[in-house]
């Protein structure tokens, strides 16, 4: 399969039980993740009354124009991410301050039925996508080659895991940077803002820019006022990217 679009799940959020003995004046409607964040915010000031009678996304818009990104810190979201390239991960992992991470192993998984994703850069252009195409079947014949070959080098491993495990290990190094992986990556929203202001920008690399994009348009869904201040626009090289209202809080 040859992947021209990433893949975005929300596999967990946040659920926020109230304390009983701390209510908190509530208005407007909101997610557990966000009340979560109004909670812990208003019991630094112990104003749970709400005394200036604001919504969540009211409240949670001055927290994010103040900057007080530590209260976003409480709430996290964790997606599972499918149709990316090992080249795009390289980089998300990159992002480890508030994040966590588990992704497909090739030590471990048969890659003899890799997919593949294709560059944003050549989608669309059939001689360019042609020749990409071809070397990624090539790429993919000589790690089963290489895997039949080292599993019969290494027939004096009794453990036949253990066999298969070291014979992928090495043929895995002739696998491109295009070949699709998954991960599930978790993050915190003070994290989740910073690192799809960063990747979501014109000049990130193409393909983690479309993803970012695709990720902002799931959590402004499943969250609004914690990514409110996004916008997605096209443009100048004609392609989706986003920009945000109050950075890095």
């Amino acid at each position: 399969m040859f992947y021209t679009e990433p893949k975005v799940t929300l596999i967990a959020r946040p659920q926020f039980v109230e304390p009983s003995h701390l209510p908190v004046q509530w208005l407007g409607d909101s997610t557990h993740g966000e009340r979560l964040a109004e909670f812990a915010g208003r019991l630094c000031y112990m104003s749970q009354r709400n005394p200036a009678s604001r919504t969540t996304a009211d409240y949670l818009e001055n927290i994010k124009k103040q900057g007080h990104g530590s209260v976003l810190e409480h709430a996290t979201y964790s997606l599972l991410l499918e149709g990316v390239s090992r080249s795009l991960t390289h980089e998300l992992v990159r992002h480890r301050a508030g994040t966590a991470m588990s992704q497909l192993s090739q030590r471990y998984v048969d890659e003899s039925v890799a997919d593949f994703v294709v560059p944003p850069a050549i989608v669309g252009d059939a001689e360019l996508e042609g020749a990409w195409r071809a070397q990624m079947e090539a790429a993919q014949a000589s790690y089963v080659a290489l895997v039949e070959r080292l599993m019969d080098r290494y027939k004096w491993v009794d453990d036949k895991v253990h066999r298969r495990k070291m014979a992928r290990e090495a043929a895995r190094g002739v696998l491109p940077n295009s070949t699709e992986t998954k991960i599930v990556f978790t993050a915190n929203v003070r994290a989740w803002r910073a690192i799809l202001e960063m990747r979501s920008s014109e000049g990130a690399e193409l393909e983690i820019r479309r993803l970012a994009v695709a990720i902002v348009r799931l959590l402004q869904t499943e969250s609004p006022a914690f990514f409110s201040d996004f916008e997605i626009y096209t443009a100048a090289d004609r392609r989706e990217a986003a920009r945000v209202t109050y950075r890095k809080v």
